[in-house]
């Protein structure tokens, strides 16, 4: 079982791209994980939202395996806290499939996209609005702490 962060467009904020890679190393020492970070689309800025969706979501639904599980990270989606996330974690891995958690573009995924999702499956990090670019770090900071959790590790404190 893997687990993949899957990025439509580029890290190009310096400390976003230094925490990413950061916990990406340290996520390494749980599960195998992987870092994708798909091309934006060609001339994106002379492209309406929801053609530059339709593009990224196609992009996103050409990377996944049909046997990956999808997991959006999207505004809309569940919240949970760092606890509850690590019981998911936990029980999506049990279930041995790939999982790949997905964070879109600026205006987030295309209809294709959100219909792939497995079981409509979104998480939502907060109820305020971060960027795409921050959402990384952040997320994947997250995802170590699930892990520190589920190993009894003293990372997270309650």
């Amino acid at each position: 079982m893997r687990i993949s962060l899957l990025l439509t467009g580029k890290t190009d904020v310096s400390w976003v791209k230094e925490g990413l890679e950061l916990y990406a190393s340290r996520l390494k020492h749980y599960a195998p994980f992987s870092v994708t970070e798909l091309p934006s689309p060609r001339n994106a800025a002379s492209l309406s939202r929801d053609e530059l969706c339709v593009r990224e979501g196609k992009q996103i639904l050409d990377s996944l395996k049909p046997s990956d599980y999808l997991i959006l990270l999207d505004e809309r989606g569940s919240q949970m806290t760092s606890p509850e996330f690590a019981a998911f974690l936990q029980k999506k891995m049990s279930a041995g499939r790939d999982l790949v958690f997905a964070i879109g573009g600026p205006y987030g995924f295309s209809a294709e996209v959100y219909k792939r999702a497995e079981d409509g499956c979104m998480m939502s990090l907060s109820k305020m609005t971060f960027t795409h670019q921050m959402v990384r770090t952040i997320f994947a900071e997250q995802l170590y702490r699930a892990f520190t959790i589920i190993k009894g590790e003293h990372y997270h404190h309650e």
